[in-house]
């Protein structure tokens, strides 16, 4: 085998600590066309502090209040910097009654270890590996990095530019590379995506803020540190992963791409407990490490098989699945805003919906991208996925976003009704029979089936003529067709009966949102992985020891912001285990 190599557990992180003499003021609202010297008055009288005795005003976020239309105003969180010799205690102290006034955190981010110079010279220490180069596993490997740790990325892809030729291949002249795709390559999925960067997972350790500032430091828009909903866009996002590349090659890891893997050498010892030892990879390589972050993404479906296969512990999980459905962005930015459309504050507007059907199913809005495009993202041949993006402008015509219908395992198990555990690889099956259905209703050449939301509605048997005032984003094209003809249902009847009951119900929050002439585009279905790995507090396997399953196809993540705080704490967890350190 190839060597490959090695940290100890740093002491999990304590409270944040406190910036001192820094005061954060929470909701302080001002009117949507403030003038910017209007900030700091505002925050003084907050605090009932004179001028002198503030030093600097940071604006930590800024978000926007939309629910009146007409008077929309904008939110802001504050740092406000006390001068010298301004006792911070007693301003608290004083303003102890206002819940929106408190310490400020110091949100810098504090690595857990360090390796040594010469920790890898005896030759004895095994570097880790990392399999899979999207935003989980690149701010695994970036941290691992940072650390001195030298990990091995193992990218089953292209680079990001290459894959965005490969990509286009499919787009534009129906032509797919089962591992150049919008799903495999360098960036992973979320690179042909909105490029959203916020999250509702908790971040007691303001994780979140270590992912925007490295962002930030490879080349996206500083805004990115304090508008509330964070965006970067595809075109951005290439030469951001370009740029954290060349930081952690810079920091001694290596980045392998097209190197995918293809074996977990596991041994057993004599008390039963497995270990990790090793990879191989489709060429033959083995390498050898005791240490492997599998950042897989959602639709390494082969390589889930894989490691179900080799006895890796894993889980039928819930997922969604659906279609896209596309509106004049113009339609849903007057709903949103009203008179205030288009204020280049606001921005393109978005919305974030759930209906609860009568039969019980969940239906909500997945990936809403304003001013975007409906994309072709499958992975595997004689299959129609679709997905969403925007650029950083979203600056295009349509919004669009996934109408989507939560499913449980027992949904999708091969043998329903059956007793025991769902076979944790049930649902990759599920996904692909309503791929290939969608491959076959499009007609072919991954070419989408799609229908106008008003024939949905009232169920009508055969297509439209054509479209109407909704040029359908999608590439290779979108074939008018029944979506719901009998024996041919292009979902599963529970998921058409629940979305075509909660269109309407979505139109009484966006006005608009059930015109005729929108247009659904099939289908929906990597949401999520359909499995979990199983770990532990300590994030390795639950039965393979040296085995981090992480991010989104570990089942732990869900968006770019998520995945890579994920990948961060992951990688904090390998580097206590391999310095030797004590969780």
């Amino acid at each position: 085998m190839t060597p490959a190599s090695a940290t100890p557990p740093a002491p999990t992180a304590a409270a944040v600590p406190q910036r001192s003499g820094v005061i954060r003021i929470t909701e302080l609202r001002l009117p949507l066309d403030h003038a910017p010297e209007a900030l700091r008055p505002a925050a003084l009288a907050r605090l009932g502090l004179k001028d002198a005795q503030v030093q600097d005003i940071e604006v930590f976020k800024r978000a926007y209040d939309a629910r009146k239309k007409t008077a929309i105003v904008l939110t802001y969180t504050l740092d406000c910097v006390l001068a010298p010799g301004v006792d911070a205690a007693a301003v608290l102290a004083r303003l102890q009654g206002d819940p929106q006034i408190r310490p400020a955190p110091d949100t810098t981010y504090r690595f857990v270890g360090h390796a040594p110079a010469d920790f890898y010279t005896s030759g004895e220490k095994l570097r880790p590996v990392v399999v899979g180069f999207g935003p989980c596993g690149i701010l695994a490997a970036l941290v691992l990095a940072q650390m001195g740790l030298r990990p091995i990325v193992l990218e089953r892809g292209k680079t990001v530019r290459q894959r965005t030729k490969d990509t286009w291949g499919l787009w534009r002249q129906k032509v797919l590379n089962p591992e150049s795709n919008v799903q495999f390559g360098e960036g992973g999925a979320g690179t042909f995506s909105d490029g959203k960067l916020y999250s509702q997972i908790s971040d007691p350790r303001h994780l979140t803020r270590k992912v925007l500032t490295e962002f930030v430091k490879a080349g996206a828009p500083e805004e990115i540190l304090f508008v509330a909903k964070p965006h970067i866009g595809t075109f951005r996002l290439v030469s951001m992963v370009e740029k954290i590349r060349e930081d952690i090659e810079a920091l001694g890891g290596e980045i392998r791409f097209e190197q995918q893997v293809t074996d977990l050498h596991i041994e057993t010892d004599t008390h039963g407990v497995r270990h990790l030892r090793g990879v191989t990879l489709a060429s033959g390589e083995q390498i050898r490490t005791d240490h492997v972050i599998l950042a897989l993404g959602h639709s390494a479906r082969d390589s889930f098989t894989m490691a179900h296969e080799r006895g890796v512990q894993m889980e039928a999980k819930p997922f969604s699945i659906g279609y896209r459905i596309e509106h004049p962005q113009s339609v849903i930015d007057a709903a949103r805003f009203g008179p205030n459309a288009k204020h280049p504050l606001l921005g393109a507007a978005d919305y974030k919906l759930v209906h609860h059907a009568k039969n019980g199913r969940s239906v909500y809005s997945f990936c809403m991208c304003p001013g975007g495009t409906v994309v072709a993202a499958t992975s595997e041949p004689n299959r129609v996925v679709t997905n969403g993006m925007s650029q950083y402008s979203r600056a295009e015509r349509n919004a669009n976003a996934g109408i989507v219908v939560g499913i449980s395992p027992e949904d999708y198990r091969r043998d329903p009704g059956g007793s025991g555990p769902v076979n944790p690889l049930d649902g990759m099956a599920f996904q692909r029979v309503w791929e290939s259905r969608a491959y076959e209703l499009g007609g072919g050449d991954y070419i989408a089936p799609g229908q106008l939301v008003g024939d949905f509605i009232k169920r009508q048997k055969g297509p439209a003529k054509g479209f109407g005032s909704v040029m359908p984003s999608y590439k290779p094209g979108v074939h008018l067709t029944n979506l719901s003809e009998k024996g041919r249902e292009s979902l599963p009847t529970y998921a058409l009966e629940a979305i075509r009951e909660a269109l309407p119900a979505f139109e009484r929050q966006i006005r608009g949102f059930s015109m005729a002439d929108a247009v659904l585009t099939g289908v929906e279905t990597r949401t999520s992985s359909p499995l979990r790995m199983n770990r532990g507090r300590d994030y390795q396997s639950l039965n393979t020891r040296g085995l981090y399953p992480a991010g989104e196809g570990a089942g732990y993540a869900g968006g770019i912001m998520s995945a890579g705080v994920d990948g961060i704490e992951v990688a904090e967890a390998l580097a206590r285990s391999l310095l030797g350190q004590a969780a």
